[in-house]
């Protein structure tokens, strides 16, 4: 694997006359975990999509995982990125049985029908249920599932293709508290794992940044606030910039917690 995992210089996205993203530079690399932080409309979500190839910049380069975007096949380039998102949530039919979900992701598809699978493939996709503590559930249809089971479930799956990078997209959005902190505890094991890939998390919260978490980017309006080193980062000067109000920021055993400050 590269050890540049995404590059990015100059990009930015049109949507009509507005610009949704503006003069864009990043780089991730292997052994990063990121965090995208920022209000509704920041650019989060559309920077994930150029990353995960879904979307391409109207300007500027974008390389991921060593090919640039708009010059390489991204039908080679997706298998290689695992993603957690609502699009992803959508296509995934209610009835299907959940350890079909993790296992047809060795074929790119949602539902199975009548390709077949190795038994390394079970095997996998069964450690990999065991490994996010859904395994006890892979013969209920994902339909029945709670919101955090489903976030649990998509995790696995996306892990399915052994990707070299992990996309997560606003992962824990909708869940109540115990299932927050079930999610992100997955996520900091993740974290510390040696052989867990590259990982970028978007959300809205500080609260949900799991421990190991490395770098954060801070947007507003499209634009970059603050990237780098996390500590560097998360600032109550640089929140404050992002959201709009002041704030301050604290840090207990690895993890975040932001206020408004009066």
């Amino acid at each position: 694997m590269t050890n540049e995992v995404v590059q990015m210089q100059g990009v930015g996205v049109r949507r009509g006359t507005a610009w949704i993203l503006s003069d864009i530079d990043w780089t991730v690399r292997a052994d990063d975990r990121w965090v995208l932080l920022g209000p509704n409309g920041a650019g989060k979500s559309t920077l994930i999509s150029i990353a995960a190839t879904r979307l391409h910049p109207t300007r500027g380069t974008a390389c991921i995982l060593g090919e640039p975007l708009g010059m390489s096949d991204v039908f080679d380039l997706r298998p290689r990125i695992g993603l957690v998102g609502t699009t992803i949530t959508e296509a995934i039919p209610a009835r299907e049985k959940v350890h079909d979900v993790v296992l047809t992701a060795s074929w790119g598809i949602t539902g199975r029908w009548r390709e077949e699978y190795s038994d390394a493939d079970v095997r996998r996709a069964n450690a990999l249920l065991e490994r996010l503590g859904v395994f006890d559930l892979a013969h209920r249809s994902f339909g029945s599932l709670s919101d955090g089971e489903r976030k649990r479930t998509q995790i696995a799956r996306a892990l399915m293709s052994d990707p070299e990078v992990l996309l997560l997209d606003e992962p824990a959005a909708g869940l109540d508290l115990g299932g927050r902190e079930a999610l992100v505890q997955r996520l900091e094991d993740m974290a510390r794992a040696q052989d867990a890939p590259t990982t970028i998390l978007v959300t809205h919260h500080v609260e949900e940044i799991p421990a190991g978490t490395t770098h954060a980017m801070l947007l507003r309006g499209g634009q970059v606030i603050a990237a780098g080193a996390i500590d560097t980062v998360l600032t109550d000067a640089h929140l404050t910039t992002a959201y709009g109000l002041p704030i301050t920021i604290d840090r207990r055993e690895g993890r975040w917690l932001a206020r408004a400050r009066n």
